[in-house]
């Protein structure tokens, strides 16, 4: 019986036997999900926001072998904590996380309601709810694009929305309509792994989907396009930035902590901030996509000149740093990669005086 807002209290309790079948025997062995906690949720679903699980693995067993709780995360140092997110962007999740740290290890109890985690910065409905559901098993729904995807073609919904804020909001009231109300957290993880592994956006695999039955859109020649979306312009962008050395040192600027996109992160400085005009070509191209924007990052290689000397010591934001400490110096994730890259193509810094 497929699924209808006419029938869904008599459909919903055989699609949850269903999914949650499904899930047991299909599920990702991912590490939060081996010991669940508080802890390992809110980690890895901040983690997680914007960026793939295949890329958080790695981050995420690194970060709690070093940082095992929030009393000992609460201790850590800015600066430690940016560094070891280097790499997965979006560095205000970083921050939020080590800030929400500080306030739970503060608290005598830590709060077990969706509402209760809202109240953290940088803990949105989605997120709140997954760590109330998951660690705390309350009868909250998530909904993030896999499980938009997921609900809208379970109810053949075809209206276009202008984003997925307010797709969300659309499908919020069906989704608690669903959720399971004796194993939440495990429902709401297989909507989003259903969405991941068997419901994607391209290529769909109905033949092996759980729900396949229930389904309103199932064999539809739009299938692939639904949830639907108002198309986002796409821009682009230039950015010619420096690679300026002195001995072992690299020339970096780091951003203040109230920056928006950056703050307490490094980058290669641009040619616009040290007020130089670029007349040769770039010795290397490098890009990378941010939001709706692509940056087509030119990176330069500058002598370091007397000019560039002085405007170097009046810029309170540039700092040198040697090279045998990037690894420690919160350094983005990409432009972490081109100087990687650029030293295995050109000759590695040779040690000197410091500029």
């Amino acid at each position: 019986m497929v699924l209808r807002a006419s029938n869904l209290r008599q459909v919903a309790p055989s699609l949850r036997s269903a999914l949650l079948a499904w899930f047991k025997k299909h599920q990702r062995r991912l590490p939060w999900r081996v010991k669940p906690s508080a802890y390992a949720t809110v980690v890895s679903e901040l983690m997680c926001q914007q960026t793939q699980i295949a890329t958080v693995l790695p981050y995420f067993e690194r970060w709690v072998s070093k940082w095992p709780d929030f009393a000992n995360l609460a201790k850590a140092e800015e600066a430690e904590v940016l560094a070891h997110w280097a790499g997965l962007g979006y560095y205000s999740r970083a921050k939020n996380l080590w800030r929400l740290a500080q306030e739970v290890a503060a608290l005598s109890e830590v709060p077990t309601t969706a509402a209760g985690w809202q109240n953290f910065r940088g803990v949105g409905p989605y997120t709140a709810a997954a760590i109330a559901s998951i660690a705390f098993r309350e009868p909250v729904a998530v909904v993030d694009g896999n499980v938009i995807r997921v609900l809208a073609r379970l109810m053949g919904e075809r209206q276009e929305f202008r984003d997925g804020a307010q797709a969300m909001k659309y499908f919020q009231p069906l989704a608690n309509q669903l959720v399971d109300p004796q194993h939440p957290g495990d429902f709401n993880q297989a909507m989003m792994e259903l969405g991941a592994l068997v419901c994607r956006k391209a290529g769909p695999l109905c033949d092996a989907c759980p729900l396949a039955d229930f389904c309103q859109s199932r064999g539809k020649s739009d299938l692939e396009v639904v949830p639907r979306f108002t198309p986002k312009k796409r821009q682009f962008a230039t950015v010619d930035r420096l690679v300026v050395l002195a001995g072992s040192q690299v020339l970096l600027r780091r951003y203040g902590a109230t920056a928006k996109r950056l703050g307490g992160m490094c980058e290669l400085p641009t040619a616009e901030s040290l007020q130089l005009t670029l007349q040769t070509e770039p010795a290397q191209i490098a890009k990378r996509t941010i939001g709706t924007v692509t940056y087509a990052e030119r990176l330069h290689a500058v002598k370091l000149t007397s000019d560039l000397k002085k405007r170097i010591k009046t810029d309170a934001e540039l700092e040198w740093v040697e090279m045998t400490e990037l690894a420690h110096a919160s350094l983005s994730g990409p432009h972490r990669q081109w100087l990687q890259k650029w030293f295995t193509r050109n000759d590695p810094p040779k040690p000197g005086k410091s500029p």
